[in-house]
C-alpha cells in the first residue's frame, strides 16, 4: 500500500468544474453550504479542519479501513465534520427539506427516512414518505433496481416485491433501504427552496445507515457518472459548481445544465478565458468518478521532472487523477509532493519554519506586515493550464 499522499496548502478553496452527463434540459440551481459554515471559526481553524478532513479521507481510501460501527455522529478528530459541502433541496409534495453531501464519487441519492430502524442524528426531521402525495415505492423488477451492486425483492415488513438496496462507499459506510421515486424541489435565485421542481426522480429511503456521518447531513446526493446519479436522471448535458471561499458567508452555486450567460460572461473579460480539459474514458463500468488528465506541475520557473505515467489511469483501474467534491485540498503522491516542496524552498527567499501544528508540512518565517513574493503554482492538464491564485496555495 502506498504511503498516505501528502497535501498542498490550499488548491481548492475556489474550483469550477463542468462534467458531461447526457442530453439537454434547462439549468436547475442548487446551493451548497460548507460543512463548517456558521460555527464561528477563525480562518486558521477553518483551514486546520479542512486539512484534517482531507488527510483522514485519503487515509481511509488508501487503507480500505472500515468505518466505525457506530451510527451516532462522532468524529475522527476534534469534532471535525467528515465532508466539505452540503446541497440543499426538498423531496415530496408538500416539500420536505433535506441537506445532502455533494458527492461526485457515487451515483445513488438517498436520505434518511421515517420510520428509521438504525440511523444517525440529524438536525432536520427525517423524510416521511407517508406525508408526500407524490411518493412511490419502486418494484424490484425494474432495471434500475437490478443494476444496483446489491438489491433484492423485499419481504415481510419491507413489503413484497419492492426494491431493497444496500449501497456501500469507499470508506465502508453503508446505507440500506428501499428505492423510491418522488418530486424534488430545487433552489430559486435567492437560494430559498421553492424554485423548479422535477417529478419522479429515483432516490433511496435509508432505514439502516451505518458509518461516518458527522456533517449534519441527512444523506448523500450522487453526482457521479452512474445511471442513478442526479445529473443522469435529469438528463442534463453537464453540471457545474463554483465553491466560494470557506471564510465567506455566500453559498456556493451548483447548476445542473449550463446557465445561458456562463461563457458570454467569461468572454466579456469578467472571469478570464474559458479553458477545458476532456474527461478520460475508460473500459470499466465500475469506475464512476470523473478522471482528468493531469500532465504536470510547474513551480515558479521550473516545470517539475514528473513522468506523465505517475498521474495516469492504469488498465487495471488503479492510479489516475480524479475530481472529488468530498476532498477540500488537492492530494499528490508523496514523491510529487516532495518535488513541489523542494522547488518552493529553492525559489522562496525566506527561512523554512516547519511546525507540527501547521496546516501544511511546509512553512516559512515572514517578517511582520510583509507580503513577500512566492513562486507561481501551475497545474498542467490536457488542453488546459490552471494558474492558481496565490490565496489557493499560500496561507499567510
Amino acid at each position: 500500500m502506498k504511503k498516505l499522499e501528502k497535501m498542498l496548502l490550499l488548491l481548492s478553496l475556489l474550483a469550477v468544474i463542468a462534467v458531461v452527463a447526457r442530453s439537454d434540459a434547462a439549468a436547475l440551481r442548487l446551493h451548497a453550504t460548507h460543512a463548517d459554515a456558521g460555527r464561528g471559526l477563525s480562518t486558521r481553524e477553518l483551514l486546520h479542519r479542512m486539512a484534517a478532513r482531507s488527510k483522514a479521507r485519503a487515509a481511509r481510501l488508501l487503507s480500505g479501513r472500515a468505518a466505525s460501527a457506530r451510527v451516532d455522529p462522532g468524529s475522527y478528530t476534534d469534532g471535525v465534520p467528515d465532508t466539505e459541502y452540503l446541497v440543499h433541496m426538498a423531496i415530496g409534495t408538500p416539500p420536505q427539506p433535506v441537506q445532502l453531501i455533494l458527492d461526485t464519487g457515487s451515483d445513488l441519492t438517498w436520505t434518511q427516512c421515517a420510520p428509521c430502524v438504525s440511523c444517525f442524528r440529524q438536525s432536520l426531521p427525517r423524510f416521511n414518505p407517508s406525508r408526500s402525495m407524490t411518493f412511490s415505492v419502486l418494484p424490484c423488477d425494474l432495471r434500475i433496481c437490478r443494476d444496483l451492486t446489491w438489491s433484492s425483492c423485499g419481504e415481510q415488513s419491507w413489503g413484497n416485491g419492492i426494491c431493497v438496496y444496500a449501497y456501500a462507499y469507499a470508506d465502508h459506510s453503508i446505507t440500506t433501504g428501499h428505492l423510491d421515486s418522488d418530486t424534488f424541489s430545487f433552489a430559486s435565485a435567492d437560494h430559498a427552496i421553492g424554485g423548479a421542481s422535477v417529478p419522479d426522480l429515483t432516490f433511496g429511503c435509508g432505514l439502516f445507515n451505518n458509518g461516518i456521518f458527522v456533517s449534519n447531513e441527512t444523506g448523500i446526493a450522487g453526482f457521479s457518472r452512474g445511471a442513478l446519479s442526479m445529473p443522469a436522471q435529469l438528463k442534463v448535458d453537464n453540471f457545474s459548481y463554483c465553491f466560494t471561499a470557506i471564510t465567506g458567508s455566500e453559498p456556493s452555486p451548483v447548476f445542473l445544465g449550463v446557465p445561458p450567460n456562463l461563457y458570454s460572461d467569461a468572454a466579456g473579460g469578467g472571469h478570464g478565458v474559458v479553458q477545458s480539459t476532456a474527461l478520460i474514458r475508460y473500459h470499466s463500468s465500475q469506475l464512476k468518478a470523473y478522471y482528468i488528465s493531469l500532465k504536470g506541475v510547474t513551480v515558479g520557473t521550473t516545470r517539475l521532472p514528473i513522468p506523465e505515467s505517475v498521474f495516469a489511469l492504469k488498465e487495471d483501474g488503479t492510479g489516475g487523477t480524479i475530481v472529488d467534491s468530498g476532498t477540500g485540498m488537492t492530494m499528490l503522491p508523496e514523491a510529487v509532493y516532495n518535488l513541489v516542496c523542494d522547488a518552493f524552498v529553492a525559489q522562496t527567499k525566506l527561512t523554512v519554519h516547519n511546525s507540527t501544528s501547521s496546516v501544511s508540512q511546509l512553512c516559512f518565517s515572514v517578517p511582520p506586515g510583509a507580503k513577500p513574493d512566492v513562486p507561481a503554482l501551475v497545474l498542467h492538464f490536457e488542453g488546459a493550464t490552471m494558474d492558481l491564485p496565490r490565496e489557493n496555495y499560500m496561507f499567510e
